[in-house]
């Protein structure tokens, strides 16, 4: 576990299974999104957690907050990429969700961490990228207990 992305970093070049509104999966590198535009990336802990329904529909609902030809929106939690497939289902999301199963994705943004000590998650966290992968803006959960309890604050994000 090491310390977050900052602003002004470059993320690294992962690879991961995507699942895209859809249905449809792949393994996409990050750097496949960001060549494209500008890229979003919200770390979530799971599907269909009660606060983690609660953040997507926020997501969801904000009519700016949406992948449009400017801009790209990209989900990444722990969940099977199958889970992934009814939890978009489930909300009507029109944003592909990264399968982060080994938290590769996790670890290389530096927002890995072990609940308790024992099980490891992400932070709830919000990374902006650039084109280029350099990070624009970061917001990571601090949570006291546990990261994955904050949300992210939608209006400076």
């Amino acid at each position: 576990m090491s310390e977050p992305l900052a602003v002004g970093d470059v993320a690294p070049d992962v690879t991961a299974p995507l699942v895209r509104p859809d249905g449809s999966t792949a393994d996409v590198a990050l750097s496949s999104l960001t060549d494209e535009r500008p890229t979003v990336l919200a770390f979530y802990t799971n599907d269909f957690s009660p606060d983690c329904i609660e953040e997507w529909c926020s997501f969801r609902d904000y009519g700016w907050f949406t992948s449009d030809e400017r801009i790209q929106v990209v989900g990444v939690s722990r969940s099977h990429a199958a889970t992934h497939r009814r939890f978009i289902d489930y909300l009507d999301l029109d944003f592909p969700l990264y399968a982060d199963r080994d938290l590769e994705l996790a670890e290389a943004f530096g927002v890995d961490y072990r609940t308790f000590g024992l099980l490891r998650r992400a932070k709830r966290s919000v990374f902006f990228l650039g084109t280029d992968r350099t990070v624009r803006y970061r917001w990571v959960g601090d949570h006291p207990l546990d990261p994955a309890r904050d949300q992210p604050p939608l209006d400076e994000v």
